[in-house]
């Protein structure tokens, strides 16, 4: 759905009303289009885990860095590394050395602070600046959200500081345009080592994607991005919607799978139309039945927790029992900003996607030997069909209340599901990220 507001302040007379007025202000993003990664330099500072090896990830992916800062300079994105930082007093070393270069930004750049898992830090000063660092990249994100700008942190482990680079990527790049104040954790369990994509342009070639509720929507961006990364797809949504999944499936190459995702076969249907396995499953169905809890009804709860993270349980656990899942897989769960905030008259629906982080951070640790990765994307308040349904006001206030000042494409979550299934993501289990622009609702 068009954001009319959006299209309407781009024009100068929008600006102009915006500025003065002190209306919101949505920046127009950059998405990506194809080609590199990041189109202009990125200034590189700090000293710690990966302070060494920071030129050499961003070279191999064709980024223009630089530690020199230079005048009349735009840049594209900003990395700082700071998990060398052990007190309360060395915190001075980040506004050091990000105060006289926010003024250079380019639209749209990236922010990333690298940080120490503060779980694993060896003193109390250590441990409060590493925590600290999540309060800076969230504020910061708040202040730079105006030029379509984000912040993110990404924590390392020594055992994991060499598996970055996925991260980097991604972050520094317009994949990540819709991801925003996001903390994500690396080699929080077994570490298996990242692995470098063979073709940087195709990194899922080779490997078959499950996308279920694939049709439409958040699927069918999902489907379409993972096949772009070089992926097979097989798409998995329920009858009436046959068509429109088998025509996807037509024009990605894919396959397929007709299936109530909550029938008592579906698990078994499912592994039927696997073959000999699966690298990448995507739990994407989902539906809404919406009722305040003093109205609802048993089987509209029921059927929502069963479709969004009940049945994704079953499915999951008889395709590890059966092997279909390859060593080195990656299971994705969709979650939702209502799982960690909350939203008035979606109790159901809330019980269901904080249902999902609780499935993925209990699952990660059980198949991290086998290489399998778990993790979850909240989206936030993303343009899709749904958004259609919402009363106007609700609807305004969902776009407005972020950092970006604007809802999200179906694209910002697809990115972020392949940026999980990339082989170099192997360090990355247990995470949820949220997909939201930095809403102002939840954590």
């Amino acid at each position: 759905m068009s954001d009319r507001y959006k299209s309407m302040i781009q024009n100068p007379v929008g600006q102009f009303l915006a500025k003065n007025l002190g209306l919101p202000n949505p920046p127009e993003l950059d998405r990506y289009r194809g080609g590199d990664l990041v189109d202009g330099p990125v200034l590189v500072g700090g000293s710690g885990l990966v302070s060494d090896s920071l030129a050499g990830h961003l070279k191999a992916s064709g980024i223009d860095s630089t530690t020199v800062r230079a005048d009349g300079r735009r840049y594209k994105g900003l990395v700082f590394d700071a998990s060398g930082i052990d007190s309360a007093a060395g915190t001075v070393a980040i506004q050091e050395f990000f105060t006289p270069v926010l003024r250079s930004l380019a639209r749209s750049a990236k922010i990333i602070v690298i940080g120490l898992v503060p779980e694993r830090t060896e003193t109390i000063g250590a441990a409060i600046a590493q925590r600290g660092l999540e309060g800076f990249v969230r504020s910061l994100g708040k202040e730079v959200g105006a030029s379509g700008a984000t912040a993110n942190l990404v924590y390392v482990t020594p055992e994991s500081k060499d598996a970055i680079a996925s991260s980097l990527d991604f972050l520094l790049s317009a994949k990540s345009a819709f991801v925003d104040g996001q903390v994500v954790r690396l080699g929080t369990t077994d570490l298996v080592a990242a692995t470098a994509a063979a073709d940087p342009a195709k990194p899922l070639a080779g490997k078959v994607a499950l996308v279920t509720g694939a049709s439409r929507g958040l699927g069918a961006a999902m489907a379409k991005t993972l096949h772009r990364d070089g992926a097979t797809i097989i798409g998995l949504d329920v009858p009436p919607l046959q068509g429109d999944l088998d025509k996807l499936m037509a024009e990605l190459g894919g396959s397929s799978i007709v299936a109530d995702i909550t029938a008592d076969d579906a698990a078994e249907t499912i592994a039927a139309g696997l073959g000999d396995g699966v690298d990448i499953i995507v739990h994407n169905a989902g539906i809404t039945r919406d009722k305040r809890l003093k109205n609802m009804k048993s089987e509209n709860w029921s059927l929502v927790v069963d479709i969004s993270v009940g049945a994704p349980q079953r499915i999951t656990e008889h395709l590890l029992d059966k092997g279909l899942i390859r060593e080195g897989g990656r299971i994705i769960g969709i979650s939702s900003i209502a799982g960690i905030a909350g939203n008035n008259g979606q109790t159901n629906y809330g019980t269901a996607k904080a249902g999902v982080i609780g499935f993925v951070q209990a699952l990660a640790p059980q198949v991290a030997a086998k290489g399998i990765t778990v993790n979850a994307i909240a989206p936030g308040f993303i343009e899709t069909d749904m958004v259609k349904t919402m009363p106007l006001g609700i609807r305004e206030a969902g776009r407005r209340l972020s950092s970006l000042s604007q809802g999200g494409q179906p694209v910002d979550v697809a990115e972020a599901i392949a940026w999980y299934s990339h082989p170099g993501s192997a360090a990355i289990s247990g995470n949820v990220v949220r997909v939201c622009g930095q809403g102002f609702l939840g954590a």
